[in-house]
């Protein structure tokens, strides 16, 4: 397994302007969980889709919803879960539509 953490500093480009934000948690429940394996599927699937126009990926220290999945908000909604075996459905159902 390969970690790419430091990428999604390179894909972010500052804050985000009018793209879509997505912060995914890397706090010990989540890292537990495999957020840092999240993030890279998210990494994958953006890059893959020619989405890194419009959408930004950031790590995030505890969403609060420690009990659940690995903790993801889209443009600072609610806490959604995700787990590294639904990062593709889960990609489909809450953010590909809002683009």
């Amino acid at each position: 397994m390969t970690l790419r953490f430091l990428d999604v500093n390179i894909l972010t480009n500052g804050m985000g302007g009018n793209k879509m934000i997505i912060e995914i948690c890397v706090g010990s429940a989540c890292h537990l969980k495999g957020s840092y394996n999240v993030i890279n599927e998210f990494m994958d699937i953006t890059k893959e889709r020619k989405l890194e126009d419009k959408i930004t990926i950031k790590a995030a220290f505890c969403l609060g919803n420690c009990t659940n999945g690995v903790s993801v908000r889209i443009d600072g909604g609610d806490v959604l879960s995700c787990s590294e075996d639904n990062v593709q459905e889960f990609f489909e159902a809450n953010v590909f539509g809002r683009l």
